[in-house]
């Protein structure tokens, strides 16, 4: 029996997971889950990832890569929710982290699946949010 990638379960791939996807230690385990899907996406990766596209054949590519993905609406219900995490960091006095990260996150909790990163803020805003902050290169 193999082990499953990165653990197991499904993951939103962040965006920080994505510009390390083709290091060598984690290239085969990167494509084998692509394979058999367990990563993931949202509106909010796939905007990072467009943005830093440097011309329009590298904006095709990656939209044709983001295309067998599974995307992860980011609802209304998600908006609530990243709004009460920030709400509890700032009681906290710990809600400083990236927005973009703060959508994902509470998108994954609405999904029921974990985050995929190389970002600290997952651990942060895993204290927030029920979903798994999962680190794509280990702590």
């Amino acid at each position: 029996m193999t082990t499953p990638p990165f653990g197991g379960g499904q993951f939103i791939a962040d965006t920080s997971a994505h510009h390390r996807a083709g290091e060598a230690r984690v290239r085969d385990s990167w494509i084998a889950a692509y394979e058999q899907g367990v990563l993931l996406t949202c509106l909010v990766v796939r905007f990072e990832l467009l943005y830093s596209a440097r011309n329009v054949d590298e904006f095709e590519e990656t939209e044709r890569n983001l295309a067998d993905l599974r995307d992860i609406p980011i609802t209304v219900s998600v908006q609530r929710a990243a709004t009460a995490a920030m709400r509890e960091l700032a009681a906290r006095g710990e809600h400083r982290v990236k927005l973009s990260d703060l959508l994902v996150a509470a998108a994954a909790q609405e999904a029921g699946v974990g985050v995929l990163h190389c970002d600290g803020d997952y651990d942060l805003l895993a204290t927030a949010l029920a979903f798994e902050s999962r680190w794509l290169l280990g702590t």
